[in-house]
């Protein structure tokens, strides 16, 4: 993706949490000039992943495959055990009318995702086969606020605002905003999270290419600033 872009999809983020009423913490919006300023106090930050995430799967079509994510809550892992006494994790989502987030699944993480505000969020589910490639037949039974809900595989979950469903490990899912609907505020918050290590696409080599730097850097990335332990 251009740097341009990614300037742009923030910003238009920021719009989007304001109209719902969403408040970041105040280093959400930091400038690069900003982040420069500070030190090792912020190093949890850096070390565990926090802030901005803007993919489009390596597809270069970000208004139907992509997503804005922003980590405001994270551990970290190490030999799939705890580092630090946070064993916890939240995102907030920018999901479009229309915008897919394509069938993935993970081996470790369970997770709900909810649909904090805006339009309608729909989610597909089904279980992973052996071959981890494919899906299986099986039905799906989830719990949806609580409530067990039994679905085919890859039927459609529309959840409204307010609503949330429980994602365990090796269940498939998708999710887009129901088109000719508002966008979506979106959100997840699971066991420790590792993008790195614990999403699989089904189908799909999702390679991220490094950012095109058509223009200076308006917001930092979190990648832009992730230290290693």
């Amino acid at each position: 993706m251009k740097r341009s872009q990614i300037n742009r999809i923030i910003a238009e983020a920021r719009e989007h949490f304001c109209e719902y009423k969403c408040n970041l913490p105040g280093w959400a919006f930091w400038s690069p000039n900003d982040w420069a300023q500070v030190g090792s106090e912020a190093d949890e930050i850096r070390r565990h992943g926090l802030g901005w995430i803007v993919t489009d799967f390596g597809t270069n079509e970000f208004d139907k495959f992509g997503l804005v994510l922003f980590v405001a809550r994270n551990g970290h892992l190490h030999n799939n055990s705890s580092v630090t006494t946070k064993t916890y994790a939240e995102k907030f989502m920018i999901v479009r009318s229309g915008q897919m987030t394509p069938f993935h699944f993970h081996w470790m993480k369970t997770e709900d995702l909810l649909n904090r505000s805006g339009g309608r969020l729909n989610v597909q589910l089904a279980w992973v086969a052996k071959d981890e490639q494919t899906m299986t037949s099986d039905q799906v039974r989830v719990k949806v606020d609580g409530f067990e809900k039994t679905f085919k595989p890859g039927e459609t979950l529309s959840l409204q605002p307010g609503e949330s469903v429980e994602l365990i490990p090796r269940l498939c899912h998708q999710f887009s905003g129901h088109p000719g609907d508002r966008t979506v505020l979106a959100g997840e918050i699971s066991s420790l999270n590792d993008d790195s290590t614990d999403n699989c696409f089904l189908g799909r080599n999702v390679n991220m290419p490094p950012t095109e730097e058509d223009e200076p850097k308006q917001f930092l990335l979190s990648a832009d600033y992730a230290l290693k332990y």
